[in-house]
């Protein structure tokens, strides 16, 4: 039962061979798989919209409906779908399995989910989805308490509310650009900036691009879009990239402290993806801002972890962890079970 997980980026294409251990093991192209090796196939697609919210076995039908979404996500769903068709046809005898990053938050409650909008605009099915669903719900899965808040810090950054393993908030909206500041993303602005700009003649082309790809951390920064990269401008005396990770940090910590609102109070924070995993000062910033909910972090743990791991002062009336992100084996758990296989993997 190797699932052969295909992660179509908005920049890459990751392949990747796991096993029912959740052992994985990187390929190098569709055209270095053995057919011998492979039991299906598993497909992550960001937004899967009202209508996927549970995997589902790719067909031409499903591959449509997902192209539909694509204006809403249109730097992950369209390689996802060019990822689909080439995997298709590399290997046609072979199931292939969707599986939706925005399923996990299916559960969201109308509170959560609806945009104080005209009610004749939410009738065209404008509502907020979130994102990055699979990297929560293995967070979720491997931390178990009643009270999680995760926060997913990579290219994409959302932070998001746990509560008895079902997400009931998050940053991310109808589209991944709401939220905390990103990596090339803005997350939310003023909408009234937009019409502004609108008005005074940026084409809704510029604004997207503006929007998608030249704001976040490299807009701040003016230099570079990787956390790392700042962290040694900022170390030199860079003050421009000192004040984009601390704008980037402050509106993490702000996220956190609205989703322990949502949360009715906070039992876990958790970090993970590329910077939450990897970043010691983001974390360190993010927790110091967060004090007053009981966050307290040991430098020490913070600063020698490498991998997975509880990073909390004992003093801390929240526990606060390092969790890596494997969307890979909840993507190919889920194609296993929707072919009749099982796998679980849990962190007490």
């Amino acid at each position: 039962m190797n699932v052969l997980v295909v992660n179509a980026g908005s920049t890459s294409l990751k392949l990747s061979l796991v096993d029912e251990e959740g052992t994985a093991r990187a390929v190098a192209s569709l055209d270095a798989v053995d057919d011998d090796d492979v039991a299906l196939v598993g497909h992550r697609v960001v937004h899967g919209g009202s209508r996927f919210v549970e995997p589902v076995a790719v067909d031409d039908d499903v591959v449509r409906r997902i192209a539909e979404l694509a204006e809403l996500a249109p730097l992950h769903n369209s390689p996802a779908l060019e990822a689909i068709d080439a995997a298709r046809a590399a290997l046609p005898d072979h199931p292939h399995v969707a599986v939706f990053d925005t399923a996990f938050h299916a559960s969201l409650p109308p509170v959560a989910s609806t945009y104080a909008v005209p009610h004749s605009w939410r009738e065209r099915g404008l509502r907020r989805f979130g994102f990055h669903g699979l990297s929560v719900q293995w967070a979720a899965e491997r931390v178990p308490v009643a009270r999680l808040v995760v926060c997913h810090l990579g290219g994409g950054c959302s932070v998001t509310a746990v509560h008895e393993g079902k997400s009931v908030d998050t940053t991310m909206g109808l589209t991944p650009l709401e939220g905390v500041a990103m990596a090339t993303r803005s997350g939310s602005v003023d909408p009234g900036l937009l019409l502004y700009l609108l008005r005074h003649g940026l084409s809704v082309d510029e604004l997207e691009r503006g929007l998608e790809q030249e704001s976040g951390l490299v807009g701040l920064s003016e230099l570079s879009p990787h956390v790392h990269e700042l962290e040694a401008a900022m170390s030199s005396g860079d003050e421009q990239a000192r004040l984009a990770l601390t704008i980037y940090a402050r509106r993490i910590a702000q996220a956190v402290a609205s989703m322990a609102v949502s949360l009715g109070g906070l039992g876990a924070l958790v970090f993970t993806a590329g910077v939450g995993e990897h970043s010691g000062w983001v974390r360190e910033r993010v927790c110091a801002d967060l004090g007053f909910l009981g966050v307290e972090l040991d430098s020490e743990a913070n600063n020698r972890l490498l991998g997975e791991g509880e990073i909390a002062a004992a003093n801390s009336t929240v526990r606060v962890l390092v969790v890596e992100s494997r969307e890979d084996i909840v993507i190919a758990r889920a194609a296993r079970r929707l072919v009749g296989g099982v796998g679980e993997t849990r962190w007490a």
